[in-house]
């Protein structure tokens, strides 16, 4: 990879937090902005999560408020609130819009595009970034059962980067004191996960 590359990061938080669990370790968000900037010259580091806003206080804001001072273009927005056809209350906090609107809006000032996310959903907006002549890599897993990104998302991207590969470099060392933020990450409940499940988004919608 040429160094004068120009890389922007799409994290979709909620996804990354999912597959970094599934295989057992937390993400050191300092390290994963480091080991980008050192593979080109990294445009923009955007990171998206929703948010309960009615909440006192939410185990994530921390977390959010050390990315955004520390070089993450976070984006975040409300959860929405229904019930479902059981009679069962649902949130819902699904930011695969504002992604793709940020990513088109990048695609004519970068040359790569790295995607933290298994989703499938975004195949759509993967190749139509690649019409626009931007290289997209896709960052997720195959190694868990079963693997965390859609097999239509992995086919599309120019490059699939199994998360598993990265977690010596991304990966928070385990022997270090936690910091409030990662803390804050590290005990937020856990999340059913499916190959391209939002802990906030009802499974049933996912595929």
């Amino acid at each position: 990879m040429a160094n004068s590359e120009r890389i922007a990061l799409f994290i979709d938080g909620a996804n990354l937090y999912a597959t970094a669990k599934t295989l057992g370790f937390d993400v050191d968000y300092k390290k994963l902005l480091k080991e980008f900037q050192s593979r080109g010259r990294l445009i923009r580091a955007f990171y998206y999560t929703a948010l309960v806003e009615d909440q006192e206080y939410s185990s994530i804001r921390p977390l959010i408020d050390w990315l955004d001072y520390n070089g993450f273009a976070v984006v975040t927005k409300p959860t929405k609130e229904f019930v479902d056809s059981l009679g069962r209350r649902k949130v819902k906090g699904n930011m695969d819009i504002e992604l793709a609107v940020n990513a088109m809006e990048m695609a004519g000032v970068i040359d790569h595009m790295v995607l933290f996310s298994g989703d499938g959903d975004f195949r759509s907006l993967v190749e139509a970034v690649q019409r626009r002549g931007v290289r997209v890599s896709v960052v997720s897993t195959v190694t868990t059962h079963p693997p965390m990104v859609a097999d239509e998302l992995r086919r599309q991207a120019d490059e699939f980067i199994d998360l598993v590969n990265l977690i010596q470099k991304v990966g928070r060392d385990q022997n270090e004191r936690l910091d409030r933020p990662q803390r804050a990450a590290s005990e937020r409940r856990p999340i059913p996960v499916g190959p391209a499940s939002h802990p906030l988004d009802d499974p049933e919608d996912d595929h």
